[in-house]
C-alpha cells in the first residue's frame, strides 16, 4: 500500500470515527477534540470547577495506549527528551488558551467545518497564518535543541497514567467529578470511544498524521502528504454527518454548537494555537501520540495543555457561545508575545549573536 494511501485511509477512519461519536453521544461537532478532553479530563481530576465540562474522556486514554501498544510492537518505543523542557510547558500552556478562546482544537476545527461551522473559518485562517509566521523561524534556524537518551522509567509515565486514568473512569470515586449537564455529560458510551481512541492512537503513531505538520509542510516544502489525511478527515466526517447526525447539520455562522460568531478571537485564538504548534513540532493529538512512545518532551507539551485548560477556567479565560472573555483576549495577546519571545531568542541568529557576545568576554 503506498504511503499516500495509507494518510487517506487514516484520515478517512478518524472524520468517520467522528461522526459516529456524535451518532452515539458524543458533542455534536466535538465527535474527537483532543484539547476540549483534555479540558474536561482537567475538570473530571477537580483541577477545574467548570461543572458541565468534567469527564475523564475514555478517547484520550485510547490514544495514548493504541499509540504506546503500536511502539512497542514496531521497536519504536525509544525515550528520549531533555529538549528545552520548560519552554515546551509555555508553548503546550498558551496553545490550549488560544485552544479554548476559539473553542476547539485543530482536530476540532476541521470538524466544525465538515459540520457546516463557517466560524471555523476564521480560525482556519488563523491557524495557517500562525504556522506562516512560525516557518519564518524556523527558516531561520529555530530550534528547541537536540532531544537525547533518557532512563526508560520516564517514557512509561504516560502509559501508566493512562491506565490510572481508565481505573478513575471505570471505579468512579467521590474525588473526581462527572459533568450532569452541558458538553461534559453528553458521551458516547466508553467502551466505544475506548475503541476508537486506541484505534486511532494505533493508527496516526504509524501513520505521523498532524494538522500542524500537513499545512507547515504544504508552505515549506511544496509536500503535501499530510494534507491529503486532512482533505480525508473533512470529506469523511462530512459525508457521516450527512448520514449520520443530518439533522445536527447547520451551514453558517450561527446557531452553531460549542462555538462563537466573535470573528476576530476565533482569529487570534487559531494563529496562537497555529504559532505554537508549529514551534513544537506537533499539534495536540500528534503531542499525544510522541508522548505515548516515549518522548518525555512531549509528555511536558502535554502537561502544559492540561495546566493550560485548567488555568483558562479557573479564571475565565475560555469562551462560550456567547463570545470570547476579555480575560481571554488578553491572555491571547500575551501567549502570542511571549510565543514571539521564544521563537526570536531560539533563532540560530539570536544564538549566534549570543556565542559572539561569550565568546569577546
Amino acid at each position: 500500500m503506498s504511503s499516500r494511501l495509507q494518510i487517506i485511509l487514516s484520515g478517512l477512519m478518524v472524520g468517520k470515527l467522528g461522526s459516529l461519536l456524535v451518532l452515539f453521544g458524543n458533542p455534536v461537532n466535538m465527535g474527537v477534540c483532543v484539547a476540549c478532553f483534555y479540558r474536561d479530563m482537567a475538570g473530571g481530576l477537580g483541577l477545574h470547577q467548570a461543572g458541565v465540562v468534567q469527564y475523564i474522556r475514555p478517547e484520550v486514554i485510547g490514544f495514548i495506549l493504541g499509540a504506546f501498544i503500536i511502539s512497542k510492537m514496531k521497536g519504536e518505543f525509544r525515550v528520549r527528551g531533555g529538549s528545552s523542557p520548560i519552554i515546551r510547558f509555555l508553548l503546550g500552556f498558551f496553545l490550549m488558551i488560544g485552544a479554548l478562546v476559539f473553542l476547539g482544537c485543530p482536530l476540532r476545527m476541521i470538524l466544525r467545518l465538515a459540520n457546516g461551522d463557517l466560524n471555523a473559518v476564521t480560525g482556519l485562517f488563523g491557524y495557517v497564518t500562525g504556522i506562516f509566521v512560525g516557518i519564518q523561524f524556523i527558516k531561520q534556524g529555530f530550534s528547541l535543541g537536540r532531544s537525547v537518551k533518557q532512563k526508560p522509567v520516564g517514557g512509561y509515565t504516560m502509559p501508566l497514567f493512562a491506565v490510572a486514568l481508565l481505573a478513575l473512569l471505570l471505579l468512579r470515586p467521590s474525588f473526581i467529578y462527572f459533568s450532569t449537564e452541558g458538553p461534559g455529560a453528553a458521551t458516547a458510551p466508553i467502551w466505544m470511544a475506548l475503541a476508537a481512541g486506541l484505534l486511532i492512537g494505533g493508527v496516526l503513531q504509524r501513520t505521523r498524521l498532524c494538522t500542524a505538520g500537513g499545512f507547515r509542510d504544504a508552505i515549506l516544502i511544496k509536500d503535501y502528504h499530510f494534507m491529503w489525511g486532512l482533505i480525508a478527515i473533512f470529506v469523511a466526517n462530512l459525508a457521516g454527518n450527512l448520514l449520520f447526525n443530518f439533522e445536527a447539520f447547520n451551514l453558517g455562522f450561527e446557531g452553531q454548537p460549542i462555538a462563537h460568531t466573535d470573528h476576530l478571537w476565533n482569529f487570534m485564538g487559531m494563529a496562537l494555537v497555529g504559532l505554537t504548534a508549529v514551534l513544537l513540532g506537533g499539534c495536540p493529538l500528534r503531542q499525544t501520540i510522541l508522548a505515548s512512545e516515549g518522548d518525555t518532551d512531549a509528555i511536558i507539551t502535554v502537561v502544559g495543555l492540561v495546566a493550560g485548560a485548567a488555568f483558562a477556567h479557573n479564571f475565565g479565560l475560555a469562551s462560550s457561545p456567547a463570545g470570547s472573555t476579555f480575560n481571554g483576549q488578553v491572555a491571547v495577546m500575551i501567549g502570542l508575545a511571549v510565543t514571539l519571545g521564544i521563537a526570536i531568542l531560539s533563532t540560530e541568529t539570536s544564538v549566534s549573536m549570543e556565542r559572539g557576545v561569550k565568546s569577546n568576554v
